[in-house]
């Protein structure tokens, strides 16, 4: 299979970094540290291919606020949980409606009571910038018993420079993450990639979120893309590309999943293709000899 595009606009996490023991490391420790509760990491999938769990904050607050319904006497597991989440259109808003829905009022008010989604966010930017970063970045103190080097600096890098020299030389290329932008400089700035600020979309650029298809689109539009291939790593990038194609029909997008993120191997593979992808590929590296110039 070859793509034909005129443009390609890609994901960083778990595209082109690795993520692994950054930022799922801090969702799982951030609820630990806050509720003195256990999360296994691979629950952090489930959630994802729920949808709507593209801002990593987020995901932190939901698994918080299962923990803490179960605890309370919440009888779903995690599986039949994550499955209603997706069912009533994914994400934190799901997630509330869910426990709502299976908790008596008692239990639920006691549950949000304790559900501290400040304190959570505070943890979790400790913990994945480091003390310096957090000063910078944040403009606060951070608590020295939680505050180390940072998560941030544990992050592999995923794309291979001659990939990047090839992309750039052949394409336009664009940037749409759910990282803040200055998390999202730090990432591109590890791998080498300029990309100038109007080819990319960061969660201070666009309060939706995947998998709205609003800065794909725009993309398109600015770099006057008949053709735009979107790489990602989470089922959200792929419907992101699908949602494309249907709001703006008069150009083609395609959705390409990589299995270097939370979805790997024939499982990861399936998934993808059922949420639409037009294409699989194992890592970043690969985009090169799938995608071809149009013009």
């Amino acid at each position: 299979m070859t793509l034909r595009v005129d443009a390609v606009v890609l994901d960083i996490d778990g595209v082109l970094v690795d993520v692994a023991d950054s930022y799922r490391r801090a969702i799982v420790e951030s609820v630990e540290r806050v509720y003195d509760t256990t999360v296994e990491r691979e629950v952090i999938q489930q959630f994802k291919d729920a949808g709507g769990f593209n801002n990593d904050w987020e995901l932190t607050y939901a698994l918080a606020l299962y923990a803490l319904a179960r605890e309370a006497g919440f009888p779903l597991s995690v599986e039949t949980f994550t499955g209603k989440v997706e069912a009533s259109g994914g994400g934190l808003s799901a997630a509330e409606t869910v426990v709502a829905d299976h908790l008596d009022p008692h239990d639920r008010e006691q549950v949000y009571a304790e559900w501290d989604r400040e304190r959570l966010r505070d943890v979790f930017q400790q913990l994945y910038l480091g003390a310096e970063l957090y000063r910078d970045l944040e403009g606060g103190d951070p608590d020295p018993d939680v505050a180390g080097e940072g998560f941030i600096h544990d992050e592999p890098t995923l794309l291979a420079p001659d990939t990047r020299d090839d992309l750039l030389e052949r394409f336009d290329v664009g940037v749409v993450t759910g990282r803040p932008a200055a998390e999202a400089d730090i990432a591109l700035d590890r791998v080498d990639l300029d990309i100038p600020e109007d080819h990319r979309f960061t969660m201070d650029d666009w309060e939706a979120g995947k998998p709205h298809p609003h800065a794909l689109t725009t993309l398109a539009e600015r770099f006057d893309a008949g053709a735009v291939a979107f790489v990602g790593d989470t089922l959200d990038d792929v419907e992101t590309a699908v949602n494309a194609a249907e709001a703006d029909p008069e150009r083609d997008y395609y959705g390409v999943g990589v299995l270097t993120g939370g979805l790997t191997g024939t499982e990861g593979r399936r998934k993808y293709e059922e949420a639409g992808a037009t294409a699989v590929i194992e890592t970043i590296n690969d985009l090169p000899a799938l995608v071809e110039p149009r013009r």
